[in-house]
């Protein structure tokens, strides 16, 4: 059987502790983050978390090595490491070093290239980024006229089902008299694609651009659609702007009474579950906020699935995944529908555009009826229809 090679130099040493800023050296391989790993539940063998955080250390590299493409950056290990260490980190610093190497995963080139010629990861042009609000007559923001920016998203912009969230969005907070604006095709791409495949250093440049534009603009506060982007606003671009998830937004509205949503005319399903995005609950510590709006829905009986908060079980979609091939058998979010059958719930509410891409992949391909998936602003939205 042959020997896994391996390729080790102090340069590459010194470049991974200053890439994760040391993230690897804490840990004492204690493995708990390959035993909590979600691939153990769906693979015969697990990743090898620990093995990964090892290599780290001492300045291993090993190109050409498909694993390393597995991980979600979901960050489960994170929240049971005794030592605290930025694992989903180190994992962007080791994909860097093979992006820098010329061995990337096959199917990430035309991610880069497309987030670089067209402002976005789902190879569409440009011009398009606004063709989801054509009819809604959005206004450009000016700071002397509005509250806040309403940044939405590669993702919310281009796909046609998280279309649907951002019009949600949209609806609610006009709803609550909150005066908005948006970029419109000049929106930028908050890369955080780009952040979860590893290159850091086009991330980088990227953050700054986009900081550098908020800042003339003068943009302080950002409402975005999705959980991705959001977590690369508040921790990976600096202080220069406030950003909120639109789920955070919408609760602190209903607490200081702007935003009331009324009964629907058409009574919702009763049993509602909730999923929470890895990207919301672990990587942000936010529990609560989507659970106050739909809490806050007359007729609505939120009931909890296993797994819940910093505890949930991933979709599948983060770290880059959502532009690679799961095979079936493998996908998480099968097992997650399960669980949120277990509860009775006709509803299955998240509020992250991946989140939803891939729990609604797994009920249609299940052939599952009884489960609807919808995000948390989508069931908001039906109780303001009146």
């Amino acid at each position: 059987m042959p020997q896994t090679k391996y390729i080790i130099d102090d340069n590459t040493w010194e470049e991974l502790i200053e890439l994760t800023n040391g993230a690897a050296a804490v840990c004492f391989q204690c493995g708990v983050c390959t035993a909590v790993c979600p691939w153990g539940l769906v693979k015969e063998e697990t990743l090898s978390v620990r093995s990964y955080m090892r290599a780290a250390q001492l300045g291993l590299q090993k190109n050409g090595n498909e694993n390393l493409w597995l991980c979600t950056t979901c960050a489960q290990c994170e929240a049971y490491c005794p030592r605290g260490v930025d694992i989903a980190d180190v994992f962007r610093g080791l994909r860097y070093l093979a992006w820098k190497n010329n061995h990337p995963h096959e199917g990430l080139p035309s991610l880069l290239w497309s987030v670089y010629w067209n402002n976005n990861p789902w190879e569409q042009p440009p011009s398009q980024r606004t063709n989801w609000a054509k009819n809604l007559d959005l206004p450009i923001f000016d700071p002397e006229e509005h509250e806040i920016l309403y940044y939405v998203g590669c993702t919310a912009s281009y796909d046609t089902r998280a279309q649907k969230v951002a019009h949600a969005v949209v609806s609610l907070l006009n709803a609550a008299g909150v005066p908005f604006g948006t970029l419109g095709e000049d929106e930028p791409c908050s890369g955080e694609e780009v952040l979860s495949v590893g290159h850091k250093h086009y991330f980088r440049e990227m953050a700054d651009n986009a900081t550098k534009a908020f800042k003339e603009g003068g943009i302080t506060q950002i409402v975005t659609t999705d959980p991705h982007s959001y977590d690369a606003f508040k921790n990976h671009y600096g202080n220069a702007i406030q950003p909120f998830h639109y789920t955070q937004y919408l609760a602190n509205l209903i607490e200081e009474g702007r935003l009331t949503l009324p009964a629907p005319r058409s009574p919702l399903p009763a049993k509602v579950t909730f999923h929470d995005p890895c990207y919301l609950s672990r990587h942000n510590d936010e529990i609560e906020a989507p659970r106050k709006v739909l809490n806050a829905i007359p007729g609505v009986e939120l009931v909890e699935m296993p797994n819940i908060a910093e505890d949930t079980l991933c979709c599948g979609g983060g770290g880059g995944r959502m532009w690679l091939e799961t095979e079936p058998g493998e996908r998480f979010s099968d097992l997650r529908v399960e669980e949120a059958l277990s509860t009775g719930a006709q509803l299955l509410a998240t509020s992250c555009p991946y989140c939803i891409a891939c729990l609604e992949d797994s009920v249609k391909a299940q052939g599952i009826t009884e489960l609807v998936v919808m995000d948390v602003a989508e069931i908001a939205a039906l109780a303001i229809k009146q």
